[in-house]
């Protein structure tokens, strides 16, 4: 076999060569089909090959792909950012546009300890941020994240700024159960704020239902209330992790809007764009900016490819084909389906723990025993056994402090009908059962 010089995710695996995508469905060069059971990294949100997006990267490339932001601005990148501020609830009516997830996060970082400095408060450059989180995999972004397997190798270059539980109500870190708990896990971000000094937070930054770090956990239904009546009372921003969950994924624009809560940082990514081309964004209220439009007038922050106008003319049309095709609302509807489709379905299989998530954004946590909740580290072969049945589903942290046990996420385009649906769910069936096959309870849960 002819070598490769490509640095792959693993390196001696063999992975299939994909030719082509159509809807939901991706085809290798065997002519395999794939359902797009994850939509790759919870990203390729309307599906593969729409001719729509087609056409307006062909139209920009026409034009112009790239100019430098700090000498030109584009219509491409102003009709984004005012396509977002209409988009997206309150005064988020300002957009910094960077190339990935991580760069958002880490610019959201950026602003918000700027915005305190602009104030003449240079003390509050801390970043608070969960255990069982994941912003990103730049330093940064990874500082910022309580994803204990991404952060080991780096630990001595990072900060310490994961500090509270997760909302993580199938495994309750104070092993209580809600309402009776009084939601400890978010009024744990006040005693955390107390002990370091609200002098020195500058912000709270959180996934509003958590993704890779935990399985699509979703949060008790006051949570973040009270996380953002803590961090207007202390004088904190908060910041909203919406890269997996934006942009439609749990049937809302965004994720926060099932609770009623206005952020006054977010960052976007992969929905965004649906996979069409690399970008993101971070969005800032108002609020935020009014201090920085009073004082140095700059955001220092920036990369060579921000606000490209190729990039934000790919965005612009997926937003407008999402909008076009009401997709927020049919990803909520199927959504519904899906989740309904696999609780019967994990009912079936001893080794599903827990089914959760809005919208098309659900986890599914392995365990050991159901009763106990006894983690299972599952995933790896969940997905390899999906992937030879010709599904696509996506690995994620899960267990004690997301690191004890696994699960997958099935995160399917906004587009997948009732029919892909059934098939998605058929695929997945079989290849459960053939997980099951290799399960040996007698061997303390360990797969052959």
């Amino acid at each position: 076999m002819k070598r490769s010089h490509l640095i792959k995710p693993v390196l001696d695996a063999v992975y299939p060569t994909i030719d082509y995508g159509k809807g939901v469905y991706l085809y290798d060069k065997n002519k395999k089909d794939y359902i797009d059971g994850s939509s790759g990294a919870v990203t390729a949100s309307i599906g593969h090959g729409v001719p729509e997006i087609i056409k307006a990267i062909n139209d920009q490339a026409n034009k112009v792909s790239f100019v430098y932001r700090s000498q030109f601005t584009s219509e491409p990148a102003e009709a984004l950012a005012k396509k977002l501020s209409e988009m997206t609830p309150g005064d988020l009516n300002w957009s910094f546009f960077v190339n990935s997830g991580s760069e958002a996060t880490e610019t959201a970082m950026k602003i918000a300890i700027q915005y305190w400095q602009e104030q003449g408060i240079f003390t509050k450059n801390k970043i608070l941020s969960r255990f069982i989180s994941y912003h990103g995999i730049t330093l940064g972004a990874l500082s910022m994240s309580g994803h204990i397997g991404r952060r080991e190798r780096f630990i001595p270059l990072l900060e310490e700024f994961p500090s509270v539980s997760a909302p993580y109500c199938y495994r309750c870190p104070f092993h209580l159960t809600y309402p009776s708990c009084n939601l400890l896990c978010a009024s744990e971000l006040e005693r955390t704020i107390q002990r370091l000094g609200k002098q020195t937070i500058a912000a709270f930054i959180a996934e509003p239902i958590i993704g890779a770090a935990g399985g699509a956990i979703v949060p008790p239904d006051d949570y973040y209330r009270q996380i953002k009546e803590i961090c207007d009372r202390n004088d904190i921003l908060f910041i909203a992790d919406e890269v997996m969950t934006g942009i439609g994924r749990t049937g809302k624009m965004l994720a926060i809007e099932h609770w009623n809560v206005q952020p006054d940082l977010v960052a976007l990514g992969k929905g965004m764009t649906a996979g069409y081309t690399p970008m993101a964004a971070t969005l800032v209220s108002d609020r935020v900016m009014e201090p920085i439009l009073k004082g140095s007038k700059i955001i220092m922050s920036g990369h060579t490819y921000s606000a490209n106008p190729q990039s934000a003319a790919v965005s612009l049309a997926v937003l407008d084909y999402i909008e076009k095709n009401q997709l927020v609302d049919r990803g909520k509807m199927m959504g519904n389906y899906l989740i309904h489709k696999l609780v019967v379905l994990a009912n079936n299989f001893s080794f599903i723990g827990d089914v959760r998530g809005k919208g098309l954004l659900i986890g599914i946590e392995f365990v050991y025993d159901k009763q106990l909740k006894t983690p299972i580290k599952l995933a790896n072969l969940v997905i390899q056994k999906a992937m030879e049945n010709g599904l696509l589903v996506y690995p994620s942290s899960a267990g004690e402090e997301g690191i004890t046990g696994d699960a997958i996420l099935i995160s399917p385009p906004l587009v997948i009908t009732k029919e892909e649906v059934d098939e998605l769910i058929t695929r997945l069936e079989k290849a459960l059962l053939e997980v099951e096959e290799q399960l040996h309870p007698s061997d303390g849960g360990q797969v052959s």
